[in-house]
């Protein structure tokens, strides 16, 4: 019988620099996943918050708005989630989603009161914070040339 070691220490592998190699390779663009979730979630509020906020006759313009903005927020966490190192420039578009989400009860809006106000705002700041976080870990994860 061939003389087989159970050792456990990896070090003196042979392939153990192409092991490494690989496995950065694999987790490199990985560094935010905890982030596709948050903003899957916002999408999905922001795509249903006419409904819960019971804003859909009174701003009706508001309310497919902000169907489409959630619909949007969403394909976007999806992105995240499935090709990370080509979505995650996108991550600046979700800012500026972010702030329009804040500045949208007022343009696209009639005459909003103060829960369909607050409800934008919240979603559009949450989208914007998220944003930023997902742009500056891209940034710092990037390879350097």
């Amino acid at each position: 019988m061939a003389d087989v070691s159970h050792s456990r220490d990896m070090t003196t592998h042979p392939d153990v620099s192409e092991m490494r190699e690989r496995y950065d390779r694999v987790l490199g663009g990985r560094d935010v996943a905890l982030v596709d979730g948050p903003v899957f979630l916002l999408g999905l509020y922001c795509a249903a918050s006419p409904w819960i906020v019971h804003y859909t006759t009174s701003q009706p313009p508001l309310v497919t708005h902000n169907l489409i903005f959630g619909i949007a927020i969403g394909l976007l966490a999806v992105g995240f989630t499935t090709t990370p190192e080509r979505m995650y420039g996108l991550s600046w578009a979700m800012c500026a989603m972010g702030v329009w989400m804040i500045v949208a009860p007022w343009i696209v809006g009639d005459s909003p009161d103060a829960g369909v106000i607050w409800n934008n705002v919240v979603i559009g700041a949450l989208a914007l914070i998220l944003g930023m976080l997902c742009a500056a870990t891209a940034a710092r994860s990037a390879p350097q040339r």
